[in-house]
């Protein structure tokens, strides 16, 4: 009995040990518990209405970093960087372009100013130009509807949760587009423009130029609140879906620009008369004509800037195809004027023409019906001719004829929205008066600035290369290498 006591005495002391070393007991967890909690709430209590803004912040830009917009934000994201690289390689077609329509001892130059133009232009857009284009897109930033800034690069960008795009890709769409209407100039001023002279006239263009008169229509300024109510009830607005005259028309007007105070190349014009100087390879520009074709595929439908729904799907095949018939059209009539006026079908006024008709349908590849598409691609082919012509007459020598196809066309684009039926506008119907006073307020913006520009640049040395330099081509006298050897 007494060793029965006394085992069970020592197994009460080792259980009691056991459950020490183990921990409260559910009932003193569920006590603990309860303190914890009441504790917790205090001090939520406390820290909620003692916290200061900047956690308030804080909090919510960790909300944005960790938002994730699922498969229809990475299918946005995806396909606008799509579109921009597509964009990007329109590069490669311009360079050909203007390459393949100027003579041979100039193709070096015009690679260089090509591949200088995305160069530069990446890193100023990156610096300064992002933010003159798109303040409001920053945090803090703000314009007057005709000048703003947000900020310089991306990191002020305010990346909301919510937001559509991630900061990087929305800046390369809008990059690729800078570069787009610096390297327009390039075939316009080529055979005859010193090379440190272009390269101040590209940084100028893309950092400074090109983001105002963007802010003003893409950017939220003026265009995008000027107009009046319609008696439909939509509010009228300049439109320009992707941007005839924010991009091209600004390129081609400062082409003229820079023609204008540079001067026809040697031997361009002898006793009044023109003399033709046909470039050194045709392949190599239409070449060039289908590699922008291709890149337009970005430009225009890649400008709808939303790809998840079946309406955004269906907007961007119509740009699609109205891009395509539209270029089909300019290609056929430039090509049938050619060969009613000289006798021969001219392949480089066709190509030139394929190239206005997508000009001319960038403004409107949205809300033109495919009927009405062909109709603005065939009146650009003829404002193409009729461009070429009138420059010829005037004695303003644009090797590649980028004022007629970006500058005029561009222009047409514009207006046809005004002249020509179409479907409604989603952020508004609009008028020729509206368009006109849009299209024409972006293209003397770039006449302008450039043509004080390009004249500051002759008055300082900076402008034209001599006679002797010019004779012997750009390629040796600013490169010091050739493009083609024996």
């Amino acid at each position: 009995m007494t060793l029965a006591l006394e085992r069970r005495g020592w197994a009460v002391m080792l259980l009691a040990l056991l459950a020490a070393l183990a921990g409260p007991t559910p009932a003193a967890w569920a006590q603990e518990e309860e303190a914890d909690a009441a504790v917790a709430e205090e001090a939520a209590e406390e820290s909620s209405e003692e916290a200061p803004a900047e956690d308030a912040e804080a909090s919510e830009a960790d909300a944005a970093a960790d938002w994730d917009g699922g498969v229809g934000y990475a299918l946005d994201n995806a396909m606008l960087f799509l579109c921009a690289v597509l964009v990007f390689f329109m590069q490669a077609g311009f360079a050909m372009v203007e390459s393949g329509f100027n003579s041979s001892k100039n193709a070096v130059n015009i690679m260089f100013k090509n591949a200088m133009d995305i160069c530069v232009g990446v890193l100023l857009f990156f610096i300064v130009g992002f933010g003159l284009m798109y303040p409001d897109l920053y945090a803090g930033g703000e314009g007057n509807g005709y000048f703003g800034f947000g900020g310089f690069g991306l990191n002020n960008y305010a990346a909301e949760a919510g937001r559509t795009f991630a900061p990087e890709v929305d800046w390369l769409f809008q990059a690729v587009f800078a570069a787009t209407a610096a390297t327009i100039v390039s075939g316009a001023v080529a055979g005859r423009m010193k090379v440190a002279g272009y390269l101040v006239y590209s940084a100028i263009l893309t950092g400074l130029i090109y983001p105002i008169s963007g802010y003003w229509k893409w950017g939220g300024g003026w265009l995008t609140q000027f107009g009046e109510e319609g008696a439909d009830g939509w509010s009228m607005a300049f439109q320009d879906f992707a941007g005839s005259a924010v991009v091209h028309g600004l390129g081609g007007f400062a082409g003229l620009a820079g023609a204008i105070v540079l001067g026809p190349r040697l031997g361009r014009y002898v006793d009044g008369k023109s003399v033709p100087m046909p470039g050194h390879s045709i392949p190599l520009a239409g070449l060039g004509v289908f590699i922008l074709w291709f890149g337009w595929y970005g430009f225009n439908p890649g400008s709808q800037l939303a790809f998840q729904s079946t309406g955004d799907i269906d907007a961007t095949m119509h740009c699609a195809i109205t891009t395509t018939l539209a270029a089909g059209a300019g290609g056929i009539i430039a090509t049938l004027m050619s060969w009613i006026m000289f006798g021969k079908p001219d392949l480089s006024m066709g190509l030139n023409g394929i190239l206005g008709g997508l000009v001319g349908i960038t403004a409107c590849c949205d809300c033109m019906s495919t009927w009405a598409a062909m109709a603005v691609g065939a009146i650009a082919g003829i404002l193409v001719i009729a461009g070429i012509l009138m420059l010829d007459k005037l004695k303003i020598d644009d090797p590649v004829g980028a004022w007629p196809v970006h500058g005029l066309c561009g222009l047409w684009g514009c207006l046809a929205i005004g002249i020509i039926p179409n479907s409604h506008l989603e952020s508004g119907a609009t008028n020729l008066g509206i368009q006109a006073i849009g299209a024409f307020s972006i293209c003397a913006w770039a006449f302008v600035t450039m043509f004080v520009l390009f004249t500051l640049l002759k008055g300082t040395g900076l402008l034209r290369v001599s006679p002797e330099e010019e004779q012997q081509g750009l390629d040796i006298s600013e490169h010091g290498m050739a493009a083609y050897t024996n």
